[in-house]
């Protein structure tokens, strides 16, 4: 009987090619490692390429949750700051040829953009800290994922501003209203009347807390305590306190500035005006007759007093006064806060302190760099305390 012959379908190689490695059965795993991987005794990483058993369930939201996160979460003067920025650039982005897309945008449309901008700064329409401003909003719009490389704008605006400092450019700050000012401003104002108790505790408290106008303009009733010593103030959310977490301070009484009074008489007009509720504004916008503006129903603000609102009558206050300027600078809302620093630096208090009574963030040196706008600083000559040469020098006080 003739043996079986087995037919095998393959491939002839040359003699001087390698043959292929055998396929193992199962290949080794894969771990993940990384410079936080921590492991304990016997235990092993993670394997590559592995994932969380999610389901379809672990990707929704509620639709109560959707209304929830379609809330702003920034604060309405930043919110409409961003939204004037963000539209100016969807303008420019449409109107390019051809169009460009601002959401997300590319590293190449934001850097045009912001040489725009440069351009349009060199012949007197912003300045380098503005369109600084207008980038940052524009980078912190975008998706995270795909922002744009903000370098090469930030370095032409970086050497933008030297030329523009070297040929007389200069940063407009508001004056500074020191204690001196500011009761020169309250006592020009008429006490006897609703609107004279609310603007005479207004400028009393705006110096003494060094409040932002967006502070003043967002506090009620309930936050501000009155004792027959002083105030207890809280502000619930700041520039630098994004958070929520909300800062307190005790504010004594002084005898020039009349807190207590002042924040009495004024609570009494609004418990007149039935507008007393701790939830209620603590500054509200009056009409001439001293009753309160009725605003329109569903108005975003409620009742509560416009930032700007708020700026316009300190700035009234101030030119009432005769003083609209002071040092050759216009005295605006944020005079209020630059007025109390500058009179607590020039009187030795130290940074950290006034960083934590006025609200500024731990380690920063605004309050020094920004906000210390001493009056006549630059009729005094610090040489003028050294002595002429071959007199004697005074003996150092201890």
């Amino acid at each position: 009987m003739a043996a079986k012959t087995e037919i095998v379908d393959a491939e002839l190689l040359p003699h001087d090619r390698p043959l292929p490695a055998p396929v193992r059965a199962s290949a080794e795993p894969r771990y993940l490692v990384t410079q936080h991987t921590m492991l304990g005794p016997g235990e092993l990483p993670p394997l590559a390429g592995a994932r969380p058993p999610w389901t379809d369930a672990d990707f929704r939201l509620s639709e109560e949750d959707v209304a929830d996160l379609e809330e702003e979460d920034l604060a309405e003067n930043t919110r409409i700051n961003r939204d004037s920025t963000v539209g100016a650039f969807e303008a420019w982005c449409a109107a390019q040829d051809p169009p460009r897309l601002a959401f997300p945008c590319t590293t190449a449309t934001y850097t045009a953009y912001g040489l725009h901008l440069i351009r349009e700064g060199k012949s007197g329409a912003y300045k380098p800290d503005s369109v600084g401003q207008y980038m940052s909003r524009i980078y912190n719009w975008q998706p995270v994922d795909y922002r744009p490389d903000p370098s090469r704008v930030k370095g032409r605006i970086r050497a933008w501003k030297k030329t523009w400092v070297q040929s007389g450019g200069a940063v407009e700050r508001s004056a500074a209203v020191t204690i001196e000012y500011n009761l020169r401003i309250i006592d020009a104002i008429d006490e006897s009347t609703t609107i004279g108790k609310r603007d005479a505790f207004l400028a009393a408290l705006a110096y003494s807390n060094a409040h932002r106008e967006m502070e003043l303009a967002d506090q009620l009733i309930k936050r501000v305590r009155v004792y027959d010593t002083g105030l207890h103030v809280t502000t619930a959310v700041s520039k630098t306190d994004q958070a929520g977490q909300g800062a307190s301070r005790w504010i004594e009484d002084r005898a020039d500035l009349k807190l207590v009074r002042r924040a009495r008489a004024w609570l009494a007009a609004l418990a007149e005006l039935g507008a007393d509720g701790g939830d209620d504004p603590l500054f509200r916008a009056l009409t001439r007759g001293g009753n309160l503006v009725t605003y329109p129903a569903g108005r975003t603000r409620g009742t509560r007093m416009r930032p700007g609102s708020l700026n316009e009558r300190l700035q009234h206050l101030a030119e009432r006064a005769g003083v609209p300027y002071i040092d050759g600078k216009k005295v605006t809302a944020h005079s209020w806060r630059a007025g109390p620093n500058t009179d607590l630096a020039e009187r030795g208090v130290p940074l950290a302190e006034r960083n934590t009574a006025f609200r500024w963030a731990p380690g920063s040196h605004t309050a020094d760099t920004v906000y210390d706008r001493r009056h006549g600083a630059g009729t005094r000559d610090p040489l003028g305390q050294v002595p002429l040469y071959g007199e004697k020098p005074r003996a150092a006080e201890h």
